[in-house]
């Protein structure tokens, strides 16, 4: 089985990254259009890697239960209907709140040629109906045909289809979006611009209330704030049509990639989109089952053994909530209340889903020649299209005179009143170690804790969807 890398991730390789860090101190957010490329900074190679977390193991012809993965490897598997649950979504499915007359866009390079018959497979699989609509479409130019052999169209294929079959599981009602871009790695910027490109095209022409992305960049790989913010066009336009735009925190804790894509910074970083302040920032839990209910920790796997035994490594690896504070955007008025936490900086995550290696989802694909069937994925690229489909509930209910757009104001907002639909989480936190390269000394990133109220690990917690859609709608119904 192919083991994807730890996210689905944009690196921007570029010099002068110490000038940069020096230039980003005191730099706030401003809007900023599309550019091909900054002259200022020279050409820029934008890497897009896919990598939601796919378990390695044998691919199966039925999906694992948690006592076989449990008994098994030591560590828990979920299927989609035990996230219903712990979400407290069958109290809305039985109201007819599903995402009905809802659209989620979900963004991929490449996407999968299986796509349709897989989610066919997997609603057969759990006796889910079909979305109302799927439509696949490419407004940034033609896909190439896949190629099975070429690891990074695979690992597109494996995050389209974590993203498409749980947005579906967790919002049967709402029709899917699956926009398809062409490019994954390419010289100036326009592997970035061609995403940009597509969910621009999708705003404009009014065809999705909420955008799911499993994607991001450590701040500091790029090479200036400009070229950073000149990327930001789709954000921008999103937050004026009133789109709702969420993004991955990322899955190696309080650090993340450098420009070679391998090595880690042996400091705090975060990473972008998610910390753009027009996007929804999306971390990891762990979903804790006990008997028929479940409770939420920071999702943290770096030091779990049982894990790294199903990885296949000894050696602690980063796996874990990303979340901190960017050094790109101001803290936003919007976050004032929990400056104690992000001092003067946009902080992220916002808010939490299930994200656990601890606690993966059953996914069917069978883009693979000879290789259909079920396996294990995580990451916040698990997260992100979830809170996506609970964001198109809220939809729902708010009603099409009332779109959301920007909800991070509603949810620390929700915060202050204590609303019962944001549901604390307290424990856990995402600090991380690793070897790097060669070296034989082990290196420690020292993140954050889990805490009451608002912290960089997991945000403001996760949700109780039977009130939180409610609450984020601005309807009483709960």
């Amino acid at each position: 089985m192919v083991l994807d890398m730890p996210r689905a991730r944009i690196v921007a390789r570029a010099a002068c990254v110490t000038a940069f860090t020096a230039a980003v101190v005191a730099a706030t957010a401003v809007s900023a259009t599309v550019t091909t490329h900054d002259t200022a900074a020279g050409q820029v190679t934008v890497a897009i890697r896919p990598g939601a977390i796919r378990l390695p193991g044998a691919v199966t012809q039925a999906p694992l239960s948690t006592a076989q993965c449990t008994q098994g490897d030591g560590i828990a598997c979920y299927q989609p209907g035990q996230l219903r649950t712990a979400y407290h979504l069958p109290a809305l499915y039985a109201a007819k709140i599903t995402g009905n007359g809802e659209t989620i866009a979900i963004v991929d390079s490449f996407g999968s040629p299986t796509i349709k018959s897989d989610l066919a497979t997997f609603d057969r699989q759990f006796g889910y109906p079909a979305p109302p609509t799927f439509r696949i479409i490419t407004p940034a130019g033609t896909i190439p045909a896949f190629d099975p052999n070429n690891g990074d169209m695979a690992g597109w294929a494996g995050e389209t289809t974590l993203d498409v079959e749980y947005a579906h599981a967790l919002a049967p009602g709402a029709s899917i979006l699956l926009v398809e871009t062409p490019v994954s790695e390419t010289e100036g910027v326009t592997g970035f611009p061609q995403i940009v490109a597509a969910e621009e095209y999708v705003i404009k022409h009014g065809l999705a209330q909420v955008i799911s992305q499993s994607f991001g960049a450590t701040e500091e790989t790029f090479a200036s704030p400009a070229q950073l913010k000149n990327l930001r066009s789709a954000y921008v336009d999103a937050a004026k049509h009133h789109v709702t735009v969420l993004a991955a925190s990322g899955d190696a804790g309080a650090t993340d990639f450098t420009s070679n894509q391998s090595d880690y910074y042996t400091h705090r970083v975060t990473s972008w989109p998610d910390s753009d302040p027009d996007v929804t920032a999306v971390g990891g839990t762990r979903l804790v089952q006990s008997g028929t209910s479940y409770t939420s920790v920071a999702w943290n796997d770096t030091y779990n053994k049982a894990f790294h035994q199903v990885w296949g490594s000894s050696d602690p690896t980063p796996f874990a909530s990303g979340g901190g504070r960017s050094v790109v955007f101001a803290r936003p008025a919007w976050q004032n209340a929990v400056k104690a936490v992000t001092l003067g900086s946009r902080g992220v995550p916002d808010i939490s889903m299930s994200a656990a290696c601890n606690g993966a989802v059953n996914v069917y694909s069978s883009y693979q020649p000879g290789a259909a069937g079920w396996s294990l994925t995580c990451g916040t690229s698990e997260a992100t299209p979830e809170f996506a489909a609970i964001v198109a509930l809220a939809y729902q209910v708010a009603g099409p005179r009332h779109p959301l757009g920007v909800i991070n104001p509603t949810l620390y907002a929700l915060a202050a009143k204590h609303a019962p639909g944001l549901v604390d989480v307290t424990s856990g936190n995402n600090n991380v170690s690793f070897y790097q390269g060669t070296a034989t000394t082990l290196k420690t990133v020292t993140g954050f804790p889990a805490r009451k109220g608002y912290d960089l690990v997991t945000g403001l917690g996760t949700v109780n969807a039977a009130s939180f859609v409610y609450e984020l709608a601005g309807v009483k119904g709960y």
